[in-house]
């Protein structure tokens, strides 16, 4: 189906914003409809394709210069073999990288058959190109797709269970339904209104390894969508049961291991394709999950330029079928790896200024009290879906069209026409569009992320902590026992209330979405927040103690939870109370 440019100013009215988390009838349960099942029907096919399209590309890049990229190439995979070598990496890899060292040398595919630099350079550029394009290319078999939703089904039933008992039994009650749990709230219908008509790319903010087959699972089992293309690390094949599951879902594959011209072509032709071929992709323009948990504020741009790319060449070929960018924001109680990610966060920030505090002894009490908590306690996951545009950030409808923030109506296809009116190749021009689609997506998942109860109470307890050690940096705050200390109630609960107005004004601003809980008074918030954060962490970052003061295990945990909210810079606007915490007297 097509999406029409029609000639209107007229804005028609479409589902906004839902708050309410619920499960929705699947648009297309056909699996054997699905794009990403007919592109990999013929994977033969589409490898071959991607080899022509990465081939031409670079020599339209460096046909002047083949050999130098070559040579650059085939160094770094020779470094690369010798010093970080995986299980699922080719045999005799390393022989191979030194036979086209060789060949590439002596201008030679055969020793009795001498040919032109320029000839051998290129006959080398075609080998690599295939051996990368036949590894990023992956597969979707329909049987195992069925035996994955129904595995994640009970995975995620456990993760998130609410059962009322703490017994091991209620481990296995089926009384709560995901959809509970496992929210997917945002402009919903509009994505699914969008999905009949166009190709969705889904650019998500990234905090935690889980997030691609959550965000994955929701958007079909939740949602009600089809399934996406989504990159997973290369690492992640080097185990029998991963490997056989993730080279049959459709994620293609990615060695952040090589960093060379023609592999990094190679994946970005891999994704124009499949943007132009309709199949729904996902990708974390991120990069990397967040080692501070602060939303992104700096995109990398190389798979994102790919959908302009594919919008644009859609256009040359005539066809009207729109690309659909939807930022997706994740909002999690807890976040699995936090402590690890934001040690490695500290440490690359402060470097000698940051010194680790000594771990306390973890009794196997503790470790295995941390691990009943995973089961026995209810959590739930937000997964926001923010307001779609176009591959030039304009809000989008339902009915496929673009509109500008003034309520204008405007045409994707006229950005792409030259001065003589033809649609036209400029990757200069796209390059620009593509950094003004980068701001207007870290201006959504700002705007359409959700605030937890969490986040605010993480936000205000170490404003506090900061404001109590004023010419202290973040470093020697986070040499402080914090065990030595807690908070002032009466003080956490004012600036509680004070960040609350705040964000509640914003959202009126439609510059950020609360949940529900945060309509609730200062009390019912923190409360909130004790319940659910770090119910997954033996240090917790907020709780009370046996006398039922409000204390921080680890002021790096806190400092992780509160960066959530720290691209908002609500500091400025907290008027301090007075007392802001306490020292324990004498020895705890």
């Amino acid at each position: 189906m097509t999406t029409t440019e029609q000639n209107t100013n007229t804005l028609v009215a479409t589902p906004a914003f839902e708050n309410a988390g619920r499960r929705y009838e699947h648009i297309a349960p056909d699996l054997e409809k699905w794009d990403i099942y007919r592109l990999h029907e013929d994977r033969d096919a589409f490898v071959s394709e991607l080899e022509e399209a990465t081939y031409e590309r670079l020599l339209e890049e460096h046909g002047g210069d083949l050999q130098n990229l070559l040579s650059k190439t085939i160094f770094s995979e020779q470094n690369r073999t010798k010093q970080e070598p995986w299980k699922v990496d080719p045999p005799k890899e390393r022989s191979y990288y030194k036979r086209l060292a060789k060949m590439l040398a002596t201008r030679s595919l055969d020793e009795e058959e001498q040919t032109t630099a320029d000839n051998a350079a290129r006959n080398i550029l075609k080998r690599i190109v295939h051996r990368y394009s036949d590894e990023i290319v992956g597969h979707f078999k329909i049987p195992t797709f069925r035996f994955a939703r129904r595995f994640l089904t009970f995975f995620f039933g456990r993760l998130l269970n609410a059962a009322d008992g703490r017994s091991f039994r209620s481990l296995f009650s089926k009384k709560i339904l995901l959809q509970e749990k496992l929210l997917v709230r945002g402009y919903v219908e509009r994505v699914r209104e969008l999905s009949k008509i166009g190709t969705v790319v889904f650019v998500p903010t990234h905090f935690s390894n889980l997030d691609s087959i959550l965000i994955g699972y929701a958007l079909d089992q939740v949602a009600g969508l089809p399934a996406v293309s989504f990159g997973a690390g290369l690492n992640l094949y080097n185990t029998g049961y991963t490997a056989y599951f993730m080279n049959r879902l459709g994620a293609y594959r990615v060695d952040r291991r090589k960093r060379n011209g023609v592999y990094m072509t190679a994946l970005k032709m891999f994704s124009k394709l499949i943007i132009k071929k309709g199949v729904p992709s996902l990708f974390f323009p991120g990069g990397t999950r967040s080692r501070s948990g602060a939303l992104e504020t700096k995109l990398k741009l190389g798979l994102l330029g790919t959908a302009v790319e594919a919008q644009r060449a859609s256009y040359q070929e005539g066809r009207e079928e729109k690309i659909f960018i939807v930022p997706v924001i994740l909002s999690y109680p807890f976040v699995l790896e936090a402590q690890f990610l934001v040690e490695q966060h500290l440490r690359e920030q402060g470097q000698e200024r940051y010194i680790k505090a000594s771990d306390n002894f973890q009794s196997l009490r503790s470790i295995l009290k941390f691990v009943w908590g995973v089961f026995s306690k209810g959590n739930t996951i937000t997964i926001s879906l923010g307001q779609p545009m176009d591959v030039l950030g304009n809000r989008v409808e339902a009915t496929g069209l673009s509109y500008v923030r003034s309520g204008r109506h405007v045409s994707t296809r006229e950005y792409f026409r030259d001065q003589h009116g033809e649609i036209n190749q400029d990757y200069q021009r796209e390059s620009e569009y593509t950094r003004m689609l980068g701001e207007k997506i870290v201006e959504r998942y700002h705007a359409d992320g959700i605030v937890l109860p969490s986040h605010i109470a993480s936000y205000a307890a170490f404003a506090l902590v900061e404001r109590a050690n004023i010419g202290t940096d973040l470093y020697g705050i986070m040499r402080l026992p914090a065990e030595e200390f807690f908070f002032d109630e009466p003080a956490l609960l004012n600036v509680i209330a004070q960040l609350r107005d705040v964000l509640l004004d914003l959202s009126n601003e439609d510059r950020v979405k609360v949940s529900p809980e945060l309509y609730e008074t200062p009390e019912g918030i923190l409360q909130h927040a004790m319940d659910s954060i770090g119910n997954f962490h033996i240090q917790k970052p907020l709780h009370r103690d046996a006398d039922g003061k409000v204390i921080c295990d680890s002021y790096a945990m806190l400092y992780y939870y509160h960066n959530r909210l720290s691209t908002f810079k609500l500091k400025g606007k907290i008027k301090y109370p007075k007392p802001l915490i306490h020292e324990f007297a004498g020895v705890r």
